[in-house]
């Protein structure tokens, strides 16, 4: 090392050390000249380089060793001024280095003299790091050796800190904190107060990621568990079959064994008359005075151990050259494994015979010679049968998966391919670029103010934020749209944070406000993908009298059911609360338990919980015995229901539940909406009250009701929500009345798993799975098996789904040379006796084409919805309709009437074109106005014509049908859409 390298070397150290301590060019240039003397020597030191090598290592450690004292001293130096200065103005604490930095060791100082701690014999600190937020610690101090009374410790900085927050304490309860404001030091990083909530969040996706991926492991060891046990019950099981399989076996076979022989004299005899498995044998047949006698063949059809492996011998007979008879003959292999040999003879190979020798229907049969031991047969029996029930298992086993497998790939794609029609849904009015919203990124929103209440205005706002209007830096200010490219629109810009899980948005006029475009009060919202915070789930409590599949009278049990699984699927809390009928089909509740009771309305309740399909449900029985009356509806059902509602809010109130929302249905469950303003709104204050209207006709005065206390209001479908809206009971509060259209369960009604029809099929092999259901429900039904046009009718039959409609297409069907079929009942007996003189009249004249079957069965329908081209449902008013949905999701094509949710869902192929492409679908069914025969007559005859005349148009129809999407996924959206603008 030469001199300057020395000096440089030495000089940068002092620099460095000082530069740290936080002291100025003067502190350090004092350090400096006291030690001058000190570097001179060390300069003298450099110059032996003619010393001997043996002496280089010293050396080194020597500079090395008087380095390190020499920045101990400095050191010892800065503390000391830093302290004296410190005495002098006061101040209890200071820091080395003066100035903090990130990533760094610190030592941290309090003159325990001058604080509350002076006469304390311990001292330790207390933090964190960043206002308090993050990395708690506690440190314990030390008296130190600098002048005075001064105790300190080592703190590290970590490189996520922006601020230390410190108090110091005698580990009970006296605090020097300055002055109840505590102390804190600013500190030099990249991390500021932005970048810390963003760096919180990422920790808090990080932890929730932790958990969930610590979640999936338990849950993915506990399936796995799952798995091994179910295995082993399966062999087990497998085994226990092949013991039971093989004891009847062997009890069969031992009794056959005493009837088999070697030959059957002037009947049959074999060569050699003493033959094993393995070997082949001829077997001689005498035709003489025997069924066969004139047969100009003869063959035998033969089988083994009372015929245990069916059908596995097939020869033909030849004439043998024997004189004491008319002998045939056949060279036979013996099965493997054959301890008897059965068989009989006929006039021709299988399939072909008609005259058979049966030995009088006890077969043929001889013995086998065995090669081995009798148990160790059946040993080896048992085992052989084991392996092929655990074959058999498997492969069955295998094609379920496979069957789930494509199942839910099909439901993924169906639910992607929604949600990017539910993000274009308001194209016409509001899309953004690119479609998908991703966080991080710059998105353009596109607004046409044409089709809105903007429409000419001479300016318009963009008014933006995030997460429902609740992220921490608030709505962003207002921007002024300008002209986009493509004319039609204005656009506006805005970069997506990176913790949005939600964009949301509304117009308007000024920059101060004015008149708003807020989508009727819903706001503009859509949804933010791969952001670092995921939004909190809704607790969603259903209260209903009705739920599919326990206790089903109409749709809206299919409803409560399906839109609270579609709901629970979107990551949200759903519970659904309901009365313990006596008549509930407990075989479809899951876990029964008692859970609680408790006392109100002068009676004891007890609450039980259970899984239905999947959904938390809890059960509410009052002891007065209100639900032991043996039916659902038809007992006093206002005072009943109105006293189920008031116990599931006080049972919600009880029990500490804080829902966000209350979604009643219906007149039944209607005085939830007024029991809880009037009562629990305060008890149970961060609820919202959703009323659902499935059908005006019945119990007005509660709906009415319910209608003026509820937060949000719907219907089942958006033309429905029209055709009522001037009804008293709800005009006064169309602001808060939105149609959204029901869906139906694409695992109840899936043609892909249904075990009500013969085969199985999807979107590509529509053709061939109708087909093979058209022709099971002809043969059910003793209908003609012919390929006819096929007209299914699935309903109630009543005055609302145009019974004299119905009447005139059946006739009109069959006056097209159609085949028809109806299920349904009426509830009034004097319809029902219509139909019953109607289906006789029909049996008797048309017994090959048509057939009424008035009752109620469920494996029927599915059978129906599968097997018929069309489903006719010419409803005079239609609130939503299932059976129209339904029937395409099977392939067949509805007849709808235009009303209600039947106009909503049925886009007619001749006439609703443009209406169709503006929801994003195709034409998929024929419709009609008004309510006469010629109506109807205009929609059935084109639908029979376009079937006769072109088949291959109409089977990519019902391809087409299939492919669209009626599940929940989309209403689902509409109603957390729904929910969350009540809680705005």
């Amino acid at each position: 090392m030469d001199e300057q390298n020395a000096d440089t070397e030495h000089h940068v150290t002092i620099t460095e050390r000082a530069s740290s301590f936080g002291y100025t060019e003067e502190v350090e240039m004092e350090v400096m000249s006291e030690h001058d003397g000190d570097i001179a020597q060390e300069e003298e030191l450099h110059k032996v380089d003619e010393h001997p090598m043996e002496l280089e290592s010293d050396v080194d450690d020597s500079i090395l060793s008087r380095k390190a004292d020499m920045d101990a001293q400095a050191r010892k130096k800065i503390l000391e001024d830093l302290a004296e200065e410190n005495f002098k103005r006061g101040n209890k604490v200071f820091i080395f280095p003066t100035s903090i930095k990130s990533d760094q060791i610190i030592e941290l100082y309090l003159n325990r003299s001058l604080s509350t701690l002076v006469n304390e014999p311990e001292v330790l600190l207390s933090g964190a790091f960043n206002g308090w937020r993050w990395n708690f610690f506690t440190e314990k101090l030390h008296k130190s050796d600098l002048n005075g009374d001064w105790w300190s410790c080592q703190l590290y900085v970590p490189k996520e800190a922006y601020r230390i927050d410190f108090v110091f304490f005698n580990g009970g309860d006296i605090y020097e904190n300055n002055n109840s404001e505590d102390y804190f030091l600013p500190v030099e990083s990249r991390m500021n107060e932005e970048a810390f909530e963003y760096f919180l969040l990422e920790e808090k996706q990080r932890e929730l990621e932790r958990i969930a991926t610590e979640q999936a492991e338990r849950e993915r060891q506990a399936e796995e568990q799952r798995r091994k046990e179910e295995e082993k019950a399966a062999i087990d099981a497998d085994r226990a079959q092949a013991k039971i399989d093989v004891g009847r076996k062997r009890e069969i076979l031992q009794r056959q064994m005493k009837l088999a022989t070697t030959s059957l004299e002037n009947v049959w005899h074999i060569v050699p008359n003493v033959f094993t498995d393995g070997k082949t044998v001829r077997l001689f047949y005498n035709r003489s005075s025997r069924p066969l006698a004139h047969a100009t063949e003869i063959w035998i059809h033969g089988g083994h151990n009372c015929w245990s492996d069916g059908l596995s011998i097939v020869e033909r007979l030849l004439p043998a050259e024997k004189k004491d008879g008319d002998w045939w003959y056949a060279d036979v292999v013996i099965p493997d494994r054959a301890l008897v040999l059965d068989w009989v003879f006929a006039d021709g190979p299988p399939q072909r015979a008609i005259v058979y020798d049966n030995n009088s229907l006890q077969d043929f049969h001889a013995t086998v010679s065995k090669c081995m031991s009798e148990e160790l047969f059946w040993v080896e029996e048992e085992e052989r049968i084991f392996r092929k029930l655990q074959q058999e298992r498997r492969l069955k086993e295998e094609s379920v998966r496979k069957k789930a497998e494509k199942t839910a790939q099909m439901k993924a794609q169906t639910k992607e391919s929604t949600m990017k029609k539910f993000l274009l849904s308001q194209k016409h009015i509001v899309y953004t670029e690119p479609l998908e919203v991703r966080a991080g990124s710059t998105v353009a929103v596109l607004y046409n103010p044409s089709n809105t209440v903007l429409s000419g205005k001479p300016e318009v706002w963009f008014r933006c934020s995030f997460n429902r209007w609740t992220h921490r830096n608030g709505p962003l200010p207002p921007q002024k749209m300008v002209n986009a490219e493509n004319g039609s629109h204005l656009k506006a810009t805005v970069m997506i944070p990176a913790d949005a899980y939600m964009m949301d948005f509304v117009f308007s006029e000024r920059e101060d406000g004015g008149i708003y475009d807020n989508r009727n009060g819903m706001d503009y919202h859509i949804p933010v993908s791969g952001g670092i915070l995921k939004e909190p789930p809704l607790h969603i409590v259903h209260i209903a009298v009705e739920m599919a599949p326990i206790a089903k009278v109409g749709g809206l049990g299919d409803v409560v059911t399906s839109l609270s699984r579609a709901v629970q699927d979107l990551g949200h809390t759903v519970d659904i609360i309901f009365p313990k009928y006596d008549c509930l089909n407990l075989s479809n509740v899951k876990d029964l338990q008692f859970r609680q009771s408790f006392a109100w309305g002068g009676t004891e309740i007890k609450v039980w919980f259970g899984k239905v399909e999947g959904l938390s449900v809890y059960f509410i029985e009052p002891q007065n015995g209100m639900f032991w009356v043996g039916c659902i509806y038809g007992r006093n059902d206002g005072d009943r229901f109105g006293f189920f509602c008031r116990a599931a809010l006080e049972f919600l109130l009880q029990s500490g539940s804080h829902p966000d929302i209350l979604h009643c249905h219906d007149w039944s469950s209607a005085p939830v909406a007024w029991l809880f303003k009037e009562h629990y709104r305060h008890g149970l204050s961060n609820a919202r009250v959703i009323f659902t209207i499935h059908n005006l006709e019945f119990g007005i005065h509660h709906i009415g009701r319910a209608m003026t206390y509820a937060d949000k209001a719907s219907t089942v479908s958006h033309t429905y929500s029209k055709e009522v809206s001037g009804n008293p009971a709800i005009a006064p509060h169309l602001y808060k009345f939105h149609g959204i259209l029901n869906g139906i369960d694409p695992d109840i009604w899936d043609p892909y798993n249904d075990k009500f029809i013969p085969v199985s099929y999807t979107a590509e092999n529509v053709v061939e799975g109708k087909k093979a259901a058209k022709e099971a429900l002809q043969q059910r039904l003793g209908l003609r098996k012919s390929d006819y046009p096929l007209v299914g009718i699935i309903t109630r039959l009543t005055v609302q789904k145009g019974i004299h409609l119905i009447k005139h297409a059946i006739w009109q069907t069959l006056e097209r040379n159609g085949q028809v079929v109806l299920l349904g009942s009426a509830p009034d007996p004097r319809i029902q006796n219509e139909f019953v003189n109607l289906a006789n009249q029909l049996h008797s004249s048309h017994a090959d084409r048509a057939r009424l079957c008035l009752t109620y069965d469920e494996p029927l329908s599915h059978l129906i919805y599968a097997g018929a081209d069309f489903i006719l449902v010419p409803s005079l008013f239609e609130p939503c309709g299932l059976t129209q949905i339904i029937a395409m999701r099977y392939g067949s094509i509805p007849v709808v009437r235009k009303t209600g949710g039947l106009y909503d869902t049925v886009f007619d192929v001749d006439n609703d074109k443009e209406r169709a492409q503006a929801q994003g679908l195709e034409p998929n069914g024929f419709s009609f106005d008004g309510a006469d025969s010629s109506g109807v007559d205009y929609a059935l005859n084109r639908a029979i014509s376009a079937w006769f005349d072109g088949r291959e148009w109409f089977n990519s129809l019902c391809k087409r049908v299939m492919e669209q999407d009626w599940s929940w996924n989309r209403p689902a959206l509409d109603y957390i859409e729904l929910y969350h603008s009540s809680r705005k």
